[in-house]
Parts: structure tokens; C-alpha cells; sequence
């Protein structure tokens, strides 16, 4: 399954508020899809250069997408810590 939201936060210094981004991935995939397209002819293109079979490459592409849901991402750094939570 793809994934369906993307939720961003960032914790700053002590006393802020935390920023909250949540990001729909389906209406920006369709915003970005023409970009989408040229990157999937890159693709093929890269892999008849390096003799590697475009539909596994695709395919393996597709599982790793379809793998992300449930990830999270957590950076902490100094005073901000950023979480990167992918639905």
C-alpha cells in the first residue's frame, strides 16, 4: 500500500511550541507526476547504461514505496529534534 501522509514536527528550544506539517502524499505525487515521469525515463535510461533489467528496478522501486509506511525518522540535535513520520 502507498503511503498516505507524511507528518513532519520539529521540537525547537525550550519554551516554543513545536511546528506541526502534515503532508498528503497522493496530491502531491499528482502535482509532481510530469517531474515523476521524466525521473522513471532517467531510470531506464540508466539502466540499459548499466545492463540492469528497468521492470525489476521498477519493481523493486514499487516495494520500497509500498514498504514505508510505518517508518519513522528521528533527528535530534542540539536544542531542535525533528520527527519525520511517514502513514
Amino acid at each position: 500500500m502507498m503511503p498516505q501522509l507524511l507528518t513532519v514536527r520539529v521540537n525547537r528550544s525550550r519554551g516554543r511550541r513545536p511546528i506541526r506539517i502534515w503532508v498528503p502524499v497522493l496530491p502531491v505525487a499528482l502535482i509532481l507526476s510530469p517531474l515523476l515521469i521524466l525521473a522513471v525515463g532517467v531510470v531506464a535510461v540508466a539502466c540499459a547504461v548499466y545492463r540492469i533489467s528497468v521492470l525489476r528496478a521498477l519493481g523493486t522501486s514499487w516495494r520500497i514505496l509500498s514498504a514505508l509506511p510505518g517508518t519513522r525518522l528521528d533527528v535530534a540535535t542540539g536544542n531542535t529534534a525533528f520527527l519525520v513520520s511517514i502513514r
